[in-house]
């Protein structure tokens, strides 16, 4: 036969290992992981792990979009540390698409710039352009070459 007493301070020690489990389970639940937040505000496309320039192909051609292979530009460019109206509408169009430039701020990174040659109900000259911070996609769009043409985000092809 066991006898098994518990005192007041031992059942105060469960009670708070068992609401510590309760809020780590509901934690859990309620804030996913990361990747599958990513996934869900960026849809299927991949933002990261982009190191070669076949892999920036490929990413652009996940959108929709066939580009010739050698970059037209490859530059440095340097996120301005505060936003003007320009500045602010152009990351209206990063946000649009799942990204945003607001934590680039003050930082350099690098655009590289390719011809489109299928874009789609459109036969003058068009470019996708990306910002690129280390390996991941941090921005971009996709704009006509004409003085009266169009810029949006880095969105799929329609």
């Amino acid at each position: 036969m066991f006898i098994y007493s518990l005192r007041a301070s031992s059942l105060k020690f469960f009670a708070v290992i068992l609401a510590g489990v309760a809020v780590l389970v509901a934690l859990i639940l309620i804030f996913p992981a990361q990747d599958s937040v990513s996934a869900a505000v960026e849809g299927e496309i991949n933002y990261e792990k982009i190191k070669t320039g076949e892999d920036r192909i490929n990413f652009l051609l996940s959108l929709g979009y066939t580009v010739d292979p050698e970059p037209t530009e490859e530059r440095k460019v340097t996120i301005p540390a505060e936003f003007d109206k320009t500045m602010v509408s152009y990351n209206e169009l990063q946000k649009e698409t799942g990204l945003d430039l607001y934590k680039y701020r003050g930082k350099e990174v690098t655009q590289y710039s390719y011809n489109v040659t299928n874009y789609p109900g459109y036969d003058g000259k068009v470019y996708a352009n990306i910002l690129m911070s280390g390996n991941r996609v941090i921005g971009g769009d996709v704009c006509s070459a004409d003085v009266s043409g169009f810029i949006h985000g880095l969105r799929a092809a329609e």
